[in-house]
């Protein structure tokens, strides 16, 4: 560049010379006046004095003309269809005189209008970038305030049933999802999630914006999880099991994935020690607007004693308890909760007209220690029914019945033969997966990573009967006290960190059936999902 711009400037340099030497030869050559010296004299300072102004106005072509081949030699660098650089520069007119007159001097505008670089103009910003994250594929700007991440799983299931009575043995897509999620800067967290295999109802199951002023101080809204139960927060992809269980029927809004459109205040305090939620739903789930102008109300707490002391055994030891009320209508014909098992292999409880208040509790534990995790939950639930009647014909109008109480328990452990570290909700990092890029440093190629799991889970219902002795009207409403519980064995199978192969027997106890023409008897379950994330 510096040589095409020498080049030019020697051209342009020529050029005056050229145009200005038949003024000089001229001077040279004219006569001396010999009747005035003065006269002469005057005439020589005022040809000096234009040649001067002739020459000024070259260099100034030339200083233009040097600033034109830099910015057509930067075009020409560019690589095609590249986006020029902003660096605040003006194009200018290529067609610039090489001598103006000395007359257009003055109306010309100086160098410094022509050519201008702001100095408030920001320096252009690099574009977005886009890749993987060793999780999740993402697409950032480029100062970090904006990411956004595609993500989503499929699980595909093959039951088998032995037992009386029982589904016929089938494949299943249980779950297709896909979604987003992503920030605003530091203070805002969004996330969207619909469910393509879903065959009734909505298939929105997540949209919410989490606003966090501090990470003590957080509030979500949209439609989620209700925050009750630890292992309903877990992540369908994070299940040790193939199914939740048996208590999971006492969750809020269980009958749609335990998600409701509300909002809830949420934080984390001293690093995570202890963590608070607080908030208010919809209370029937996303396909029902609420029957009552009382929402559903959920307040859950859990504590990390020795979250801060990352060399203890019990560093990962958490508990916590939950509590939600909420209102039923009975002359909307509510309900109460459906009582079917996970596996959908039976119902073990029937459902009862309800009216008044819905109180659930709980209470939790987890240890996860290196490879090994031990879980354990408790859930109660109490169903009011006040004004119901006894529903027999010639009954009893609206009167109060006794109270319909629930209770179900859930103990599951888990232990990676392989020695990964077992996350409390997430994914093992492989380190020796069979195929797919390898998670942990030094790792290598081999047979994955292997878990084994084992649980007990059960449930029991009590709906208290009733003698109503009247004269004329005496009416007798039954009394339900039943219970079934389950035990579970898996394997579960870790190809690599984003695919997985889950193995489950299961024995379904069904002790005392609701169902007319139902005996008391075991069903055998096999499960078999294959997992894939990303």
């Amino acid at each position: 560049m510096n040589s095409l711009r020498k080049w030019f400037a020697l051209l342009a340099l020529l050029l005056g010379l050229v145009l200005a030497s038949p003024r000089v030869q001229a001077q040279g050559e004219k006569p001396a006046d010999d009747g005035s010296s003065a006269a002469s004299a005057s005439a020589s300072k005022a040809e000096v004095e234009q040649l001067r102004k002739e020459l000024a106005a070259q260099r100034r072509a030339i200083e233009k003309l040097e600033l034109l081949v830099e910015q057509l030699t930067d075009a020409k660098s560019r690589a095609p269809g590249a986006a020029p650089a902003n660096d605040g520069a003006r194009i200018i007119n290529a067609n610039l005189p090489l001598a103006p007159a000395a007359t257009e001097e003055a109306a010309e505008p100086p160098l410094a209008e022509v050519y201008q670089k702001p100095a408030d103009k920001p320096a252009s910003s690099s574009p977005v970038t886009a890749g993987w994250n060793g999780e999740h594929f993402f697409i950032k700007s480029a100062d970090g305030q904006f990411q956004i991440q595609p993500y989503g799983y499929v699980q595909m299931d093959y039951l088998s049933y032995i037992g009386d009575g029982s589904p016929a043995n089938t494949f299943a897509l249980r779950r297709g999802r896909f979604g987003f999620q992503g920030n605003y800067g530091d203070h805002y967290q969004f996330g969207i999630l619909i469910d393509a295999a879903s065959t009734t109802g909505s298939t929105l199951r997540d949209i919410y914006l989490n606003a966090k002023a501090k990470n003590w101080f957080q509030v979500q809204a949209g439609q989620f999880k209700e925050p009750f139960a630890q292992e309903e927060l877990l992540g369908d992809t994070n299940l040790d099991f193939v199914e939740r269980g048996l208590q999971t029927a006492l969750y809020p809004s269980a009958s749609t994935t335990n998600r409701s459109p509300g909002a809830v205040i949420h934080g984390d305090i001293n690093g995570g020690a202890f963590q608070y939620w607080a908030g208010a739903f919809n209370g029937h789930g996303y396909a029902l607007n609420n029957t009552t102008s009382v929402p559903e109300t959920v307040g859950r707490v859990r504590f990390y004693p020795w979250r801060n002391q990352k060399d203890s055994p019990l560093h990962e030891f958490a508990f916590g308890g939950s509590i939600a009320y909420s209102q039923s209508r009975g002359l909307s014909n509510e309900l109460s909760a459906p009582m079917t098992a996970p596996d959908n292999v039976y119902t073990w409880f029937p459902q009862f007209p309800v009216n008044g208040n819905v109180w659930r509790y709980q209470g939790e534990f987890t240890w996860i220690y290196g490879s090994f995790a031990l879980r354990d939950e408790y859930v109660s639930a109490q169903y009011n029914r006040t004004g119901v009647g006894t529903e027999q014909l010639g009954g009893l109008g609206f009167a109060n019945l006794p109270n319909i109480r629930y209770q179900g328990w859930n103990s599951s452990g888990t232990y990676l033969l392989t020695r990964e570290r077992r996350p409390e909700n997430g994914t093992p990092r492989v380190k020796h997966p069979v195929f797919g890029p390898v998670t942990e440093s030094g790792g290598s190629r081999g047979w994955g990573a292997w878990e084994l799991a084992v649980r007990y889970s059960g449930i029991q219902g009590n709906e208290p009967g009733i003698f109503f002795n009247n004269v004329f009207t005496p009416q007798l409403v039954p009394t339900y006290n039943r219970h079934t519980d389950e035990f579970s064995f898996g394997v579960n199978w870790y190809l690599n960190y984003w695919v997985r192969y889950q193995s489950n027997f299961s024995v379904d106890r069904l002790k005392q059936p609701s169902t007319i023409g139902a005996v008391p008897q075991n069903y055998y379950v096999f499960e078999q999902r294959l997992q894939y994330r990303f």
